[in-house]
């Protein structure tokens, strides 16, 4: 397919200039409209006014340029029929063998926040109309007419048409006509998620929050090596709406490339640390924390979350919310072997001490952490063998105003205080799940057991296998007790206070056997389940 004549007609005008100027050398007419016309003509290039083609002005404050059928016929004629090509010499419609197109910046115009806000009317004026009919158009005639949306194709096309005469090769034409669709694609999601959003009012349910189709869009950051096993193959995809410190837009300081399984576990322990005001560390291991502990001392956080199980942690991922800004704690660290390091920021210090000693272990920079945390709603995706399940992530925050005392005994101030460290950590873990806490630490994680009390005893002998004892500790549960075992399991060993979301038919059978010990239990009236 010989190219002969040019649309060219883009926002993003990077390399258009030299683009055009090539296409022009080799012979190529160019026809052009707008701001792309001006920028062209005024660096030299000879280009033909979309408007002296169709015969009429650019109209309605540009929102209607190349809707005509004298360039949407000489894209979409089919060369290989005879009538297309008459008909087209009939109305006098010179064909369009290249359309070189992209679209208003919708997406970057709406994603203005604080105080660029953009409004509504500002979003609807930078919803592209005539621009992705061009690539449509193009696109679907991809047997006659090459089409060109992404700035970086530029230079392969211009190799490839100068080795083949001014010619695309078949394959050339069906790789960009992919892109193209993908383009317009991805452009139509983003505009049906920002008025989806505007025109909701906010309603948590129904069609405008569940529609009926589910389209989504997301960019690819990376290919992955593999997938959670080698045999798997995987990649990564960024969601441009969000835009706060979170595993999607960390920065890679130094080490190896990032694993599916290593993706999992920052998300894990990154989002844990953030609930916490105080200077706190996280280990996970397998998506699950193995060591929490908060201190004044990040230093000490560290040993603290260490204790709670070394062995687990091994090959694990360690996440601070405070810098790492200390060579003591950097070397500390070092001395075990850790997957990836997760903070806000590393200084100079620390960032030596890890080049020269644990060259291959990454380090990821979040950003500034405005804490404690504001958690907004955003959807959550699962899938499934043929589908997907969605839901709004679990952003729930406790208010200790709704939280309910069902025991004679009330808890003193500091079980109080360890019930809800205990909370905030169970929130994490899979289920089902058991944490017993003490002085800002998790001391025993029980994880994802069938019985919520074989994750009463696992979290305990964890805690008993490095010396230590639950004794003291309070309890808290990711959802309620079926049985009284979980209950007499944690008070033979010592746990004074216990809470959890209460809504068992054995409720008081539950409370009974905590008054029975003499502890204090309180509900939350909120599960937090995390298969």
């Amino acid at each position: 397919m010989k190219i002969q004549r040019a649309l060219v007609s883009v926002f993003d005008k990077t390399g258009i200039v030299e683009f055009a100027k090539e296409l022009s050398a080799m012979g190529i007419e160019i026809v052009s409209s707008g701001g792309t016309a001006r920028e062209l003509a005024k660096s030299g290039v000879k280009v033909v006014e979309v408007s002296d083609v169709t015969g009429f002005p650019e109209m309605m404050s540009g929102r209607v340029k190349t809707l005509h059928p004298k360039i949407h016929g000489a894209i979409l004629a089919d060369r290989s029929k005879k009538a297309h090509i008459e008909e087209a010499k009939r109305n006098k419609i010179e064909l369009i063998d290249l359309v070189v197109v992209n679209l208003y910046p919708f997406e970057q115009v709406t994603a203005k926040d604080g105080k660029d806000v953009v409004t509504l009317e500002e979003a609807i004026e930078n919803i592209d109309i005539g621009g992705p009919t061009l690539v449509r158009s193009a696109a679907k005639n991809y047997a006659s007419v090459g089409v060109v949306v992404n700035p970086k194709r530029y230079e392969s096309v211009i190799a490839e048409l100068k080795k083949e005469k001014n010619s695309l090769s078949e394959q050339t034409r069906k790789q960009l006509a992919l892109e193209a669709f993908e383009h317009v694609a991805h452009y139509d999601v983003v505009i049906e998620q920002y008025l989806r959003k505007e025109f909701s009012n906010g309603s948590k349910e129904g069609a405008l929050k569940y529609p009926e189709y589910l389209n989504l869009s997301f960019k690819k950051i990376q290919n992955m090596r593999y997938g959670e096993n080698s045999h798997q193959t995987a990649a990564f995809y960024l969601d441009n709406h969000k835009r706060d410190p979170c595993v999607s837009n960390g920065k890679c300081l130094q080490g190896k490339e990032l694993s599916f399984n290593n993706i999992l576990d920052i998300n894990s322990a990154f989002e844990l640390v953030k609930e916490f005001a105080e200077p706190t560390t996280v280990i996970v291991k397998h998506n699950n924390p193995c060591g929490v502990a908060t201190d004044a001392k990040l230093f000490e956080s560290y040993k603290k979350a260490l204790a709670v199980d070394s062995e687990a942690a091994f090959g694990g991922v360690i996440a601070f919310n405070r810098s790492v800004e200390d060579a003591g704690l950097a070397n500390l660290i070092c001395e075990r072997f850790y997957e990836v390091i997760v903070a806000p920021h590393f200084n100079d210090a620390a960032r030596t001490v890890f080049a020269a000693k644990k060259k291959n272990l990454r380090l990821i920079e979040m950003g500034e952490l405005k804490l404690p945390i504001k958690r907004d709603s955003f959807p959550d995706y699962r899938s499934v063998v043929g589908g997907f399940l969605v839901q709004d992530a679990d952003t729930e925050l406790l208010d200790e105003k709704n939280l309910k005392v069902v025991t004679k005994r009330k808890p003193t101030a500091q079980e109080m205080k360890d019930l809800l460290y205990a909370w905030t950590v169970c929130k994490y873990v899979r289920s089902n799940s058991i944490i017993y806490a003490r002085d800002n630490r998790a001391v025993g994680i029980g994880a994802g057991q069938m019985k919520r009390v074989d994750a009463a005893r696992l979290a305990a002998m964890i805690a008993e296998s490095y010396g230590d004892t639950v004794k003291g500790c309070a309890m808290a549960s990711d959802a309620f007790f079926p049985f009284r075992d979980g209950i007499d399991e944690a008070a033979k060993r010592g746990v004074t206070c216990v809470i959890q979301p209460g809504g068992s038919i054995k409720d008081q059978e539950v409370i009974a056997a905590a008054d029975e010990h003499g502890m204090a239990m309180v509900f939350t009236g909120i599960r937090h389940f995390r298969h």
